[in-house]
């Protein structure tokens, strides 16, 4: 089966699948007109790989799984190996997600901060009788 077929009946894209073969998860063999020819167990590959990134797992993730990628490996049960990858990816993405909340309360701190530092120069412009446009302001509050 040519590439496009693949994509469409495994959902990928075709740069996808190209993405798989150049990272070795998939292989092809060239037709004389030099498309790609898939064979049919590559469907059930594909869709295993796509499980396996759908749950957060990467490309280097999914290589040690190479000999289990042909079976339905959302039905097997899952290897001491499969469990130690998984766990070690969790980790990963609980570090990233520690690090944007780390970074998502530094901000809001920061504009909290300038927030205020805009407000108390609001204050001292309005007691001093000046706007932010620099006009002075009569005691009724309006511009003259």
């Amino acid at each position: 089966m040519r590439i496009g077929e693949l994509a469409r009946v495994t959902g990928s894209s075709p740069r996808a699948l190209r993405h798989y073969e150049r990272e070795g998860l998939i292989s092809s063999w060239r037709e004389a007109n030099g498309y790609r020819d898939y064979d049919e167990t590559t469907v059930a590959r594909v869709r295993n790989i796509r499980h396996f990134l759908a749950v957060g797992l990467t490309v280097a993730d999914i290589r040690p799984f190479l000999g289990c990628l042909d079976g339905d490996v959302a039905a097997a049960p899952p290897s001491p190996a499969g469990l130690r990858i998984a766990r070690d990816r969790l980790a990963v993405i609980d570090q990233r997600i520690a690090a944007q909340l780390a970074a998502r309360d530094r901000l809001a701190r920061a504009l909290r901060r300038a927030d205020d530092a805009g407000r108390r120069d609001v204050r001292a412009q309005q007691a001093s009788g000046w706007t932010s446009a620099g006009a002075s302001t009569s005691a009724a509050g309006g511009s003259v």
